[in-house]
């Protein structure tokens, strides 16, 4: 079999951010031919642990090599999973955190990584180094070892690095200092990834030297095998069930869904008594109190964060999804992972996101409902729609020919043709 290393700090039994693409590339990488070893975190201190990945990764036999530094989970360790902080205090650490550290609070790993690649680089040969982003100081370590190995490097963007959606840059010299390094890095690659046109478009704009030819667009996805012989929740009484599935953060927010459905409540009780608002995740002690204050605890079910595996028992036995994006600078770029999980349950979803690559995917999907993210009438419009269709068994079903697409299988098909073209001969 072929050999790639894989540099990932987000890996199980992590949960949350690009922990679910990296390890369903790895698990399927080996029907096509090629053995993953994956340079990860070891213990960490983390907002979320899910052990149900960490069996799948362990199933699958993937090589995992495990390593400490002094990143913030690193040393939080010993605190195992912890609880995320209010909003507005996470706010406040992350950009200290973006003023101290860059490009990114894991750079220290970044370093540690650096160096146990390189020996087992030395100790082993390899065809190629693929790496996902973010974080984005793993990337500048993978542009490190591909020149001093020569070996080909491909690079995964699951979020932009400069002109990121959620970036700050504190003074002109951050500005300057992200966009050199992210440059550097490019230089080195030899294959770009992206999850959406969009952001492939953005990197060729922000960067003239790159050309088409340098690109493939592999979608965020769902694993078929997820769906497989779960076993769904047999709800006590019969009534339209809308779940959202993830954690609240920066612009992501449930409060204008909260809103619409309070007004909702007072206009149509007949219907609201009759919806039910389902909460997988964390939902934080904001959200908790916005609930409080406009009195629907009799509505909302808070489910906490749970394992994957029982993450995916809700979402295949309620009506509805829901996913959420916030208005923001280049929000238009992202790919909500969320969403195309939610493609492989063939339910209708409720999109309330800007204007971009989520809409066209949701739009595309020929089962969703969409409306800008913080326009509260037109989310109660909506609601509205959902119960008088759901009421009446007509629910839309999605495009099947559009849903086969985001096969996890078949994207690590396509992910690993790249991986062929470098291949060299000896």
């Amino acid at each position: 079999m072929f050999k790639v290393l894989v540099i990932s700090y987000y890996f199980p039994p992590m949960g949350l951010s690009g922990v679910q693409r990296v390890l369903k590339f790895t698990k399927y990488m080996s029907n096509y031919n090629w053995e993953p070893t994956v340079i990860t975190a070891g213990k960490t201190g983390y907002y979320a642990h899910d052990l149900s990945l960490q069996k799948e990764a362990e199933k699958a036999n993937i090589k995992i090599i495990r390593t400490d530094a002094n990143d913030p989970n690193s040393l939080l360790a010993k605190y195992g999973t912890i609880s995320m902080p209010r909003e507005f205090i996470r706010k406040i650490l992350s950009m200290i955190s973006k003023f101290v550290f860059i490009p990114d609070n894991k750079i220290s790993w970044s370093k540690k990584a650096f160096t146990v690649a390189k020996n087992v680089l030395l100790e082993e040969k390899f065809d190629l180094i693929f790496v996902s982003i973010p974080p984005f100081s793993q990337f500048e370590i993978a542009a490190k070892l591909k020149n001093e190995f020569n070996i080909p490097l491909i690079v995964d963007y699951r979020d932009l690095w400069f002109g990121n959606h959620f970036g700050f840059y504190p003074t002109p010299y951050h500005k300057y200092k992200h966009k050199k390094l992210e440059y550097a890095s490019l230089k080195a690659t030899d294959k770009i990834i992206t999850v959406n046109r969009r952001m492939k478009e953005m990197l060729l704009t922000t960067y003239p030297f790159l050309s088409f030819e340098d690109f493939d667009i592999i979608p965020h996805g769902f694993d078929p095998e997820d769906f497989i012989n779960v076993k769904p929740i047999n709800f006590e009484t019969k009534k339209l069930r809308i779940l959202y599935s993830g954690i609240f953060y920066e612009n992501i927010t449930p409060k204008y869904l909260l809103k619409a459905y309070k007004e909702l409540s007072k206009e149509r009780p007949d219907i609201t008594e009759n919806i039910e608002l389902h909460f997988v995740g964390h939902f934080r002690k904001e959200n908790k109190k916005l609930v409080k204050k406009l009195n629907l605890y009799e509505n909302v079910i808070e489910h906490g964060y749970l394992n994957h595996s029982d993450v995916l028992r809700y979402i295949v036995s309620v009506d509805v999804l829901w996913v959420m994006l916030g208005n923001g600078t280049n929000m238009d770029m992202v790919s909500a992972g969320k969403l195309f999980e939610y493609f492989g349950t063939r339910k209708p979803i409720i999109a309330t996101v800007p204007d971009g690559a989520s809409k066209t995917s949701a739009e595309n999907y020929k089962a969703s409902f969409i409306t800008k993210p913080d326009d509260i009438n037109e989310i109660k419009k909506m609601l509205v729609n959902i119960f008088e269709l759901y009421h009446k068994n007509q629910l839309p079903i999605p495009d099947e020919e559009y849903v086969i697409k985001y096969d996890r299988n078949f994207l690590t098909k396509k992910l690993v043709n790249n991986f062929q073209f470098f291949l060299r001969t000896e």
